[in-house]
């Protein structure tokens, strides 16, 4: 991969008011062939800076380029760029191959580049016999294929994605995830994926940048985004997640030691949360990591429980514990073969590695 940036967003701002900005000095370089996914609830601004990537919607502040070209001031047609919608936005009255075909017919290629060029698209996306069928003739799921081989067929340089599997049920969903992310490596494309799917974030993305309220709270490749936050918003808005409050009463490097009511846990101390001595702190620990009456030096961090709730969900049981006073402490124990199953009202002991445990901000 290429260390110089193919698309850059330097300082940028959007308002729509003049008062309130929507996005706030977001600053991003992306490499050419890069997945990358803007990832954030509903109105965190993730969808915008999307729209000004692709000229739909104009910068407030700051500049956007593609290949070191400014493109403020460049039309959407003009910027070579693909896109792929969660509607589809296919053409009712026009055939699968004439909706294919209509980016290159505007381009001006010659029909025989043009029927050749669609072939290739239609067989790319297995959709090889379907060229005469209308869009009402098909699923959801070919819609979808069919919406990204017309983004891909006048091969651009970029191809900007909109929440593009939303209208999909689960199964189709998961396999069109694997099939955009073979498909952009196949062909060396920069993909930029705006979505609100976590797991679709983390299954596709090489990196992921996570949005609130108009800020990039962490750009970083899925697993560091995930085993890393550096954020109690990441930590809570990616994954399941359990969260104790306490205060830091020692900093030993790289770790803290954090006092939660009269119980001391050690944890690792994110590099972006302020863990001196007597800040208050949210210990993040994933349900995954946590130990059911851990054996003795298994686990850095032991602390009494009590079962209040099991919920069976085949390959695994979650549980749902009270601890250090809290009543919705998550932990998933794996459902193997010869294990006792736990009890509600049992108690037990819950543990971790202080590698597993991240001391945050408190504000989430």
């Amino acid at each position: 991969m290429q260390t110089e940036s193919f698309v850059s967003f330097r300082n940028v701002q959007k308002s729509y008011d003049g008062e309130n900005l929507v996005v706030k000095n977001f600053n991003l370089d992306i490499q050419r062939g890069e997945f990358i996914t803007m990832l954030g609830p509903s109105g965190s601004g993730k969808t915008t800076c999307l729209m000004m990537l692709a000229g739909f919607e104009t910068v407030t502040h700051g500049e956007i380029s593609i290949d070191r070209l400014p493109v403020n001031d460049i039309s959407p047609q003009k910027r070579g760029i693909g896109m792929v919608f969660q509607n589809y936005a296919l053409f009712p009255h026009m055939t699968i191959a004439e909706n294919l075909a209509f980016p290159l017919k505007v381009r001006g290629l010659s029909s025989s580049d043009i029927q050749g060029k669609v072939k290739k698209s239609l067989d790319m996306v297995a959709m090889g016999p379907l060229g005469n069928r209308m869009p009402a003739q098909l699923s959801g799921g070919q819609k979808q294929r069919v919406a990204l081989a017309r983004a891909l067929i006048f091969e651009p340089r970029l191809v900007l994605m909109d929440e593009p599997l939303g209208a999909l049920d689960k199964q189709l969903r998961e396999q069109m995830q694997y099939e955009i992310k073979r498909l952009s490596k196949q062909l060396g494309i920069t993909v930029v994926y705006v979505t609100h799917d976590q797991t679709e974030a983390l299954t596709m993305s090489d990196r992921i940048a996570v949005f609130n309220d108009g800020v990039v709270q962490q750009l970083a490749n899925p697993s560091d985004l995930y085993e890393k936050p550096e954020t109690a918003f990441v930590a809570s808005f990616i994954g399941e997640n359990n969260r104790l409050t306490g205060e830091v009463i020692e900093r030993d490097g790289d770790y803290c030691q954090v006092q939660i009511g009269n119980l001391r846990v050690k944890a690792v101390a994110a590099k972006s949360a302020s863990t001196a001595r007597g800040t208050k702190t949210t210990l993040s620990i994933r349900p995954e990591r946590v130990y059911l009456d851990p054996t003795e030096g298994q686990c850095d961090n032991r602390l009494p429980a009590k079962i209040q709730e099991l919920i069976y969900h085949g390959d695994h049981l979650r549980l749902r514990l009270s601890v250090a006073d809290q009543d919705d402490f998550i932990v998933k124990v794996v459902n193997g073969v010869n294990q006792s199953t736990p009890t509600p009202g049992a108690l037990v002991t819950v543990g971790w590695r202080a590698d597993d445990c991240r001391a945050l901000n408190t504000v989430i």
